[in-house]
């Protein structure tokens, strides 16, 4: 939706999904694992229940891009915008059209999270390969729709549009990448922290271009307040990169905190047994004059 909530709504969506890979990049990081997360087990040896069969991000996708494309269509009630094509006027024009690019945006990651579906539920063995050419293929969408979605607006939504197209088209050229070359931590790091870049950057700009903290409306064609547009964006890339660090540290906090609970038993210190007749006494005081020697 071109209306504050709408694009509220998607960035929060969008936040929400890079947390959650930013804190599976850093723990897979700790922990020098190969995989950022492991592929799922041959069918035959899951479970039976939904829950069992399918990934979270798979639901997720679906989920989320439901909750973004319904709105679209429907709201406020009453709204129906499922025609693209005005046929009482006699020019059959096009009517609706940033409604259906962003229907179309976001139905591509509808497609992202039912190909993985239809990975890990219909095939005996999760294909990644084709999740990763799937979610690739969402971002590519997303990037030459942007490009036409900033044709005819002013030259600040042109502007805040434009630098939002930066971190797409570096995660979607990441994700190509991992269709050949999966398993680069420096890869995942680059993603996280354009997810990052762009989450934070879509809900700055639905806040710059429908309420403005000063209640006065920005100036479409102002060359000063345009160049604090960009000032903005690249205080969006320390800002990213910052919250990346914070979450890596938190997770480091966790991942030795959570490590010193699985220490070997027998490695904590346990009290020597004094009773009459022990025998560990006695040993400790054989061995003793040895341990003098060695000194």
């Amino acid at each position: 939706m071109g209306t504050l909530g709408g694009h509220l709504i998607a960035g929060l969506l969008f936040l929400i999904v890079v947390l959650y890979y930013s804190v599976l990049v850093s723990l897979a990081l700790l922990r020098g694992q190969r995989f950022l997360k492991s592929p799922l087990p041959p069918r035959d040896k899951r479970g039976h229940r939904w829950w069992q069969l399918v990934s979270v991000e798979a639901v997720v996708k679906v989920v989320f891009s439901l909750i973004v494309i319904l709105p679209e269509l429907f709201y406020p009630p009453g709204t129906n915008r499922m025609v693209m094509v005005d046929w009482e006027d006699p020019k059959r024009p096009f009517v609706f059209q940033d409604t259906w690019q962003h229907i179309t945006m976001y139905g591509f990651f509808l497609f992202s999270g039912v190909v993985d579906i239809v990975s890990q539920v219909c095939q005996a063995r999760q294909n990644m390969k084709l999740e990763r050419a799937a979610e690739a293929l969402a971002f590519c969408v997303l990037v030459l729709l942007l490009i036409n979605h900033i044709e005819n607006k002013s030259t600040l939504e042109s502007r805040v549009h434009a630098l939002f197209m930066l971190p797409v088209f570096l995660v979607g050229l990441v994700l190509i990448i991992e269709v050949w070359v999966p398993y680069q931590p420096s890869l995942w790091v680059l993603k996280a922290w354009m997810g990052l870049v762009l989450s934070n950057w879509l809900l700055h700009l639905s806040v710059l271009m429908y309420a403005p903290p000063s209640g006065q409306p920005w100036s479409r064609d102002d060359p000063v307040e345009l160049a604090f547009v960009t000032t903005f964006f690249c205080w969006h890339l320390g800002l990213g990169a910052v919250l990346l660090a914070a979450i890596y540290g938190l997770c480091s906090l966790w991942h030795h905190r959570f490590s010193s609970w699985k220490r070997v038993p027998g490695a904590k210190y346990q009290p020597c047994p004094l009773h009459e007749g022990s025998e560990e006494p006695e040993k400790f005081r054989a061995g003793a004059p040895q341990l003098d020697g060695g000194v």
